[in-house]
């Protein structure tokens, strides 16, 4: 099929996420092959060889290797020349000591291509998105740009760890317990700790018929998969500079309560699924001082600076609106 509308896919890739980045890729690429007129929809990728903050453990890799591999997995999916008629932005950054979050990448994302194209999504290494997300994505902003140019999407999500979440939970994983555990789990579905593959996906996807489209105006996303119009990011909503590290759905989303109170649409596409495996063990590989066993929460808890980091960060995005001191990066070193 064509579509009517563009779009631009855009995911920071961190050296460490090699062995992760494939999976999420080859699931984009499935969502563009069934688009006839792939030039559409621009798949922007930045893959990060910084070693500022995590160092690679060069008794298992050098960052040469990995960088070589991430080439020819690109080359695998996508082929050689040009990337085979897909829209493919790809960026390699090799300056060893620069920091870029993924903060950073989402920001300059927005600004980048709101003026590009008519639809933003921010993907994620450790995600997998659906088949049909462009021809969902691209009738959903046929049939509401008239009306509410500005607007949010969000396509359903796993079991999360609280009722606040259900809004977006995929029915199936709502009706399960919610499940975590220290180890994978390979058992339960809709655990936590379980991996969920592409194929997985596709079973609950395959068997929509018709799509249930909820329209909620108390925002609830995070930033795997977070869809955003452009025309929201002309009007002056994106990344305050002050989150510097993570936390940066919640300012953006704190940013929009803030300019438009309330009156910016969130369609949440209730029965269609896009995969977030956020504990996934593969997600933080090669990195110095952390262990093969460690998940993603483990290993960046092994670093001094993550957590200086993290609640800094974390303050400045819930002190956004307050005469309140701005934390940066020269404060997670010199503390």
């Amino acid at each position: 099929m064509k579509i009517k509308n563009t779009f631009a896919i855009g995911c920071l890739v961190q050296w460490y996420e090699i062995e992760l980045i494939e999976e999420y890729l080859q699931s984009v690429k499935n969502a563009v092959d069934v688009i006839d007129n792939k030039e559409n929809v621009i798949v922007d990728l930045y893959f990060n060889c910084s070693q500022e903050l995590e160092k690679v453990d060069e008794e298992q890799t050098t960052i040469s290797e990995i960088k070589h591999k991430y080439k020819d997995i690109l080359k695998k999916l996508f082929g050689e020349l040009e990337y085979g008629g897909y829209n493919i932005h790809s960026y390699i950054n090799e300056v060893s000591n620069s920091m870029y979050t993924i903060a950073d990448y989402r920001r300059d994302f927005n600004d980048n291509y709101c003026t590009k194209v008519d639809v933003l999504m921010w993907g994620e290494s450790d995600s997998l998105i659906p088949r049909q997300t462009f021809q969902i994505l691209d009738n959903l902003h046929e049939g509401v740009k008239e009306e509410t140019s500005k607007y949010v999407g969000f396509f359903a999500t796993c079991k999360m760890w609280d009722a606040s979440w259900e809004v977006l939970e995929h029915p199936e994983f709502t009706v399960k317990p919610f499940i975590d555990m220290s180890t994978v789990d390979t058992k339960n579905w809709w655990s936590l700790r379980y991996n969920m593959n592409i194929d997985e996906m596709n079973s609950f996807n395959d068997k929509v018929e018709e799509l249930d489209i909820k329209l909620i105006n108390q925002y609830k996303f995070n930033g795997c998969g977070l869809v955003i119009s452009s025309d929201l990011i002309k009007s002056g909503i994106n990344i305050p500079k002050s989150s510097f590290f993570i936390h940066e759905d919640t300012a953006f989303m704190l940013q929009l309560q803030q300019m438009f109170q309330g009156n910016i649409p969130q369609y949440v596409i209730k029965n269609v699924l896009l995969v977030h495996n956020r504990k996934h063990t593969k997600k933080r590989s090669y990195v110095k001082g952390e262990m093969k066993s460690d998940d993603v929460s483990g290993g960046r808890l092994r670093h001094e600076w993550y957590k200086k980091a993290s609640d800094m960060s974390h303050h400045n995005t819930y002190n956004m609106f307050n005469q309140s001191k701005i934390y940066t990066w020269d404060d997670v070193f010199n503390e």
